[in-house]
């Protein structure tokens, strides 16, 4: 397995360092990859209105004391909203709720629960991603669909007990809101245009520098600008990974790895690269995969699933203060796979998906939520494929056991060394509703499903 990682890491670096090289070696390797180009041809770039809130007065019987938000207004277009606040450990003891207005009507929706991630995905504590300076807490992000008008309501839950005893208005007391709340509206940005094909010249040449290292790490699965990686049966990925252990195979263990599903790459879904940190961050495995959902809701479509994602990446980065996208990977509700947090498909990169569980794991999360709704099987059978062909690259079982070392979370201390299940759901390692309980409750299918899928 080292020697598969090595040789894949050599490659895709050598691409991606030979490229600014080839931009300044003349006119031919300049119409090769022009920095000067857009990601995706014709693709309209994305933006994010931050809008401090401020405190509501109380002119309805229905406001609580100290509630903040933003009474109803016409804004920019935008699909996707969350709130965030200055300190990322703070945490937000109430309700957010919004309501939009539908793009070009008079159309106003009822109120909507944006969920409060309160620290559950974010940067391992010591790395230097967390140690940034940039990071905000957050709500998770809400998809509401193209609107341009918002309404929007922080209200403070009553204190704990502890924090008012004594007082004479205990009752009444309410914990104070983080510092610094804004309401987050980010515009995705139009669809790329269609793709799937192995990449052409012209397409080729439509790549930034950061796109195409983007790319550049995929370069053994993929040609360069590539949308889709594509599917491989179980035997061709059996062959694949026993050619990259040198030819070799202990016929007995069997090289015990899923078919390779098809996975739309960044460029598919059409991230704008020149948004995350340009380095890649790696760890030195894969032992185990944490199962999410987006929190994002369930009104949207698949084919809307490109801009989706690009509004959570939108909202990571410039939002957060993340160096990329949390996730390693997100399925959809049709079971389709996308490539997340850049850095190689194949490789051991470093997310911030489980708060003290990054390092050594890889994160996989479902679009939508799914604490009162059913997953689709779609999305189970996708999170089922993913994992079977990973986690066989780095001979793990899927449903079996393994051992973690916490890096800091509201579950486990520092350094304790955690025994997981293989395919865990995010709320084994830290206390949250994340992946939501009926996901949660069908993670036994997913592990079973993966594990025959590995030949087990």
């Amino acid at each position: 397995m080292r020697g598969f990682l090595a040789s894949s890491i050599g490659v895709a670096c050598a691409a991606a360092l030979s490229l600014p090289f080839a931009l300044s070696s003349g006119a031919g390797a300049a119409t090769t990859l022009s920095a000067a180009r857009p990601l995706t041809a014709g693709a309209v770039p994305g933006s994010t209105q931050s809008l401090p809130l401020s405190v509501l007065p109380r002119d309805r019987v229905l406001r609580a004391p100290g509630e903040q938000g933003l009474t109803q207004r016409d804004v920019h277009p935008f699909s996707l909203v969350g709130v965030v606040w200055d300190d990322p450990s703070a945490v937000l003891e109430g309700r957010v709720q919004v309501r939009t207005r539908a793009k070009g009507t008079t159309h106003w929706s009822g109120w909507q629960e944006v969920e409060t991630h309160n620290g559950d995905h974010a940067p391992d504590p010591g790395t230097a991603e967390r140690d940034s300076g940039r990071l905000r807490g957050s709500t998770a992000p809400l998809w509401v669909g193209a609107s341009d008008g918002v309404e929007v309501r922080v209200r403070p839950q009553a204190a704990p007990a502890h924090r008012t005893a004594g007082s004479a208005a205990n009752s009444a007391a309410q914990a104070p809101l983080p510092k610094g709340l804004r309401l987050e509206l980010v515009d995705p940005g139009g669809e790329p245009p269609p793709g799937g094909a192995p990449a052409e010249a012209s397409r080729v040449g439509a790549l930034t520098v950061e796109s195409a290292a983007a790319s550049a790490v995929n370069a053994d699965l993929a040609p360069l600008g590539a949308d889709v990686i594509p599917a491989l049966s179980k035997k061709e990925t059996e062959n694949e990974l026993i050619e990259a252990r040198g030819g070799e195979a202990d016929v007995k263990a069997g090289p015990y790895i899923g078919p390779r599903p098809r996975i739309v790459t960044r460029k598919g879904w059409g991230a704008d690269e020149t948004l995350r940190e340009s380095a890649f961050a790696y760890t030195s495995s894969v032992k185990a995969a944490f199962v999410h959902h987006s929190a994002t809701g369930n009104n949207y479509t698949c084919s809307q699933a490109p801009s989706v994602i690009r509004g959570i990446y939108r909202y990571h980065v410039k939002s957060l203060g993340w160096r990329d996208i949390g996730y390693n990977f997100l399925v959809d509700k049709c079971g389709n796979i996308y490539e997340g947090r850049a850095g190689g498909v194949t490789k051991p990169v470093m997310g911030a998906h489980t708060l003290g569980f990054n390092s050594n794991t890889m994160g996989v999360a479902v679009i939508g939520t799914f604490e009162s709704s059913k997953p689709p099987v779609a999305a189970v059978e996708g999170i089922a494929q993913l994992t079977a062909w990973k986690l066989g690259l780095y001979g793990v079982n899927p449903s079996g056991k393994t051992y973690l070392t916490s890096a800091g979370g509201n579950l486990y201390s520092k350094g304790k060394s955690v025994r997981l299940n293989v395919i865990s759901g995010h709320r084994d390692g830290f206390a949250t509703e994340c992946p939501g309980r009926l996901l949660y409750d069908k993670l036994g299918t997913a592990r079973s499903t993966s594990a025959s899928l590995q030949g087990r």
